[in-house]
């Protein structure tokens, strides 16, 4: 039972990198690469989107790596999932603190109100969410190496 949690568990939380990795590398790249009010548009729709989702993928992955580290507290690398379940109180930490209230500004934006420095605004998310993703890979990494 434990090692089926271990690797539902690294699925997951490997989802979850992928796809802010993704973001922060390949969507938002394109979207800024648009002509006129494309990007923006996109940007919107994106932080709609993933707005709904990404909490419960990021609240789930991290019950799941507390489960772990319960279930698995006297095998080995249980101190790397505490450790990789510590980093990712940080990114839920960052995410609720400096991500999501410029997501909640960004997804009601549309080319007639959205402020004049919605692109500086844009930009500081991108460079806190390159932070995050750099947290939750570290977290990925350290699940990965416990299952060793």
């Amino acid at each position: 039972m434990l090692n089926a949690l271990e690797v539902f568990t690294t699925v997951t939380v490997g989802l979850m990198v992928g796809v802010e990795f993704s973001v922060a590398f390949v969507i938002n790249p394109i979207l800024n690469a648009l002509p006129e009010d494309s990007g923006q548009l996109g940007r919107a729709h994106g932080g709609r989107m993933l707005g709904a989702l990404m909490p419960v993928w990021y609240i789930g992955s991290l019950v799941l790596v507390a489960a772990w580290a319960v279930a698995g507290w006297r095998h080995d690398g249980a101190g790397l999932v505490v450790v990789a379940g510590a980093l990712l109180i940080v990114s839920v930490v960052m995410s609720v603190l400096l991500l999501v209230p410029i997501n909640n500004r960004g997804k009601t934006w549309t080319p007639e109100n959205r402020p004049a420095d919605w692109k500086q605004q844009m930009n500081r998310w991108d460079r806190y969410h390159y932070a995050r993703v750099a947290v939750i890979i570290a977290a990925f990494t350290l699940l990965v190496t416990a299952l060793t």
